[in-house]
């Protein structure tokens, strides 16, 4: 790792802003893509996303074959885990196996009228009578109230974590700061419920936690920017703000791309040992802290060319500074 970035040069002259519309008509485009993705077909609650057992209420069970602690599994028959379920009126099942095909995990929802633990015992037995004596290692049931609870604060937590964010900004910077902010962070939350609807992935509390966590990096990555800009725009009181973000992008560039690249290094290692439970939160914090990067430079930064901004009261002396040929108009 050290090697390679060692490799990256210390000082670059990219011309971000010059990309900047083209990059907006892109991202406009992904952020309508990804809201109809969200919201088509309109099923309560999730819209078009693959709701989970946290948010649609139901049940969750984990078995496998195995019968002594470290002895060797037997792989499952899935065809004949979905032909025992099959006329139990549990809705739409959903069966997965993992840990190679060894163990399986089940999620039924509670038909209307009955008690949950009596489906499941039901379930259970279902299962044993059809494949043998199982070991269940996860057992959980969410109630209808209780998901639809935890799917309206989970939606409350998103919302509360951006507004929060734009009050930070606001307070730190100024007000354009915080709008420019606030639109990359909305733009970097659509797009990844955008890949979750696009893929299917299981929409869940998991997932809530993954893009909670997006938005902090991605507002860390955006200040991070914002600092430099601040400090040279009172450097540079004369500079054209275009030329004064593309230098600001410029100077901590490598420091994003070393910080970026090590996270997603190490979100690559818990998805590939982490297991299926893990899997999906990764891929998502993968895609989300690429896109927290793009945003910071592409979105939150040239916004702030919409309105402007001040240079400051106070006249520093400015250090003359020899620019490259891509920050030139």
């Amino acid at each position: 790792m050290w090697p390679l970035i060692k490799i990256l040069p210390i000082k670059t002259n990219f011309r971000f802003v010059a990309f900047a519309k083209a990059a907006g008509v892109v991202s406009a485009l992904l952020c309508v893509a990804s809201l109809a993705a969200v919201l088509f077909p309109f099923q309560p609650p999730c819209g078009g996303l693959n709701c989970g057992i946290d948010f649609r209420g139901g049940t969750i069970l984990e078995f496998t074959t195995e019968r002594t602690p470290g002895g060797p599994g037997q792989q499952i028959d899935l065809a004949k885990v979905r032909g025992a379920l099959a006329d139990k009126g549990l809705g739409d099942v959903g069966v997965q196996a993992f840990d190679e095909g060894k163990s399986v995990m089940v999620r039924f929802e509670t038909p209307a009228g009955k008690d949950a633990n009596a489906v499941k015992t039901d379930v259970r037995q279902t299962l044993e009578k059809t494949l043998g004596q199982l070991k269940f290692t996860n057992d959980s049931t969410v109630g209808a109230k209780v998901s639809g609870e935890l799917f309206t604060n989970g939606i409350l937590a998103l919302l509360v974590a951006i507004g929060l964010m734009l009050i930070y900004i606001w307070f730190r910077f100024e007000l354009q700061f915080g709008l420019g902010a606030v639109i990359g962070l909305f733009h970097d939350v659509l797009i990844t419920f955008g890949l979750i609807a696009l893929f299917d992935m299981e929409f869940s509390l998991t997932t809530i936690a993954a893009i909670l966590t997006i938005i902090g990096y991605s507002m860390n990555d955006t200040v991070v920017v914002f600092d430099r800009l601040r400090e040279n725009l009172r450097k540079y009181k004369k500079m054209p703000l275009k030329e004064v973000i593309d230098l600001s992008v410029n100077e901590t560039l490598s420091r994003t791309i070393i910080t970026g690249l090590t996270a997603i290094l190490a979100l690559g290692g818990l998805a590939v040992f982490g297991g299926e439970a893990l899997f999906g939160f990764s891929v998502i914090m993968m895609f989300g802290i690429a896109l927290g990067t793009y945003s910071s430079i592409y979105v939150a930064a040239p916004v702030i060319l919409l309105w402007g901004v001040k240079r400051g009261t106070v006249e520093e002396e400015a250090t003359p500074i020899k620019l490259g040929a891509a920050s030139r108009p």
